[in-house]
């Protein structure tokens, strides 16, 4: 069984997909970018940018019932790789549980944004 997942505390899609899913016991985002879901507006710096894409990332979890904990997987992708320091260390006040991941750079990113953030995670049994 299929479950979609759609909150007011990220940005909404912008396009024919869903926040997240829930298959079985398990959750996954669609990339979030850093859209801060109550004004629309988009920081400047990648820690501004990195911080509001976990932000995003987090409230999905959270509507699932999930949370960072359970995350065993995320792909990051960056418009500059010579921002992935900076990215890492904002990420990894999120990502505690040190997921696998992957990261790439890409040549452009929705609405010219710095980085997104795709996520699975565990949904632990109520």
């Amino acid at each position: 069984m299929m479950k979609v997942i759609e909150t007011v505390h990220a940005p909404g899609a912008i396009g024919p997909y869903s926040q997240g899913v829930i298959v079985n016991e398990l959750i996954y985002t669609s990339g979030q970018i850093p859209v801060n879901p109550n004004d629309g507006k988009v920081g400047n710096s990648i820690n501004e940018q990195a911080e509001q894409s976990c932000r995003n990332v987090g409230a999905i979890l959270e509507e699932a019932g999930s949370g960072f904990e359970y995350v065993f997987k995320t792909t990051c992708f960056l418009a500059d790789m010579a921002d992935f320091a900076a990215f890492n260390e904002v990420y990894a006040k999120y990502f505690v549980s040190k997921p696998a991941r992957s990261c790439v750079a890409v040549k452009e990113l929705p609405k010219g944004v710095l980085c997104e953030i795709e996520a699975i995670a565990i949904v632990p049994l109520r």
